[in-house]
């Protein structure tokens, strides 16, 4: 599945993204490092999965970094305001804690090629957008350890070490991008919600409640 066919939600992929022209040459961009790497893959590949000429790519994008670092932020925008909308939902810490994993992975799952890119190109950014996209990082970091402890504080999980198993709970779900495919046996929701019961029980709460 091209990106340009990937999910999410009601929205269209990168819809954000203006002219079509930058649209297009994002698009063919995310496919092209999910399929051969960042280092890589050439700005004649990418122009030429657009459709368009090399010398067309500059107008939109000065470098190939400067389009994976579109690519990246725009990824971990999105995937920050799953987790914090998850976190600022109403009810208890376990709830809460299973809405975030559902639909961080679910987020994952739809969006794969993506994904991979956001997730596993950190690497390739310059030092001041990595930078950038670290801070992101922490931020999803925050939140989901935010609520793991409210839910020690209330009693509700058992986690000696919050940190630790915050990375562990991020680094679950972030894996999904690596591995799904659409033609597999489950749904993004059905994957979500069979990693929503795994951390729950990680957590030491009873994901019947």
């Amino acid at each position: 599945m091209s990106t340009a066919e990937e999910t999410d939600g009601d929205s269209a992929p990168w819809a954000e993204v203006t002219p079509e022209a930058a649209r297009r040459l994002l698009v063919a961009a995310v496919d092209a490092f999910a399929e051969r790497g960042y280092h890589a893959t050439t700005t004649r590949d990418i122009a030429g999965r657009a459709g368009m000429s090399p010398a067309a790519l500059y107008i939109h994008y000065k470098t190939k970094e400067e389009l994976l670092h579109r690519i990246s932020r725009i990824g971990h925008d999105r995937a920050l305001s799953v987790l914090e909308a998850a976190a600022d939902g109403g009810g208890t810490a376990g709830e809460r804690l299973a809405e975030a994993v559902r639909s961080f992975v679910r987020w994952h799952a739809e969006r794969h090629t993506t994904a991979r890119v956001v997730q596993y190109e950190l690497d390739a950014l310059g030092e001041e957008h990595r930078a950038e996209i670290v801070e992101l990082r922490r931020r999803s970091d925050a939140v989901v350890r935010r609520i793991i402890g409210e839910g020690v504080r209330a009693g509700e999980f058992d986690v000696p070490d919050v940190p630790g198993t915050t990375l562990a709970v991020l680094s679950l779900c972030i894996d999904v991008a690596r591995w799904f495919s659409t033609g597999g046996s489950r749904t993004p929701d059905e994957v979500g919600e069979l990693y929503a019961g795994l951390v729950l029980r990680m957590v030491g709460a009873d994901p019947r409640k």
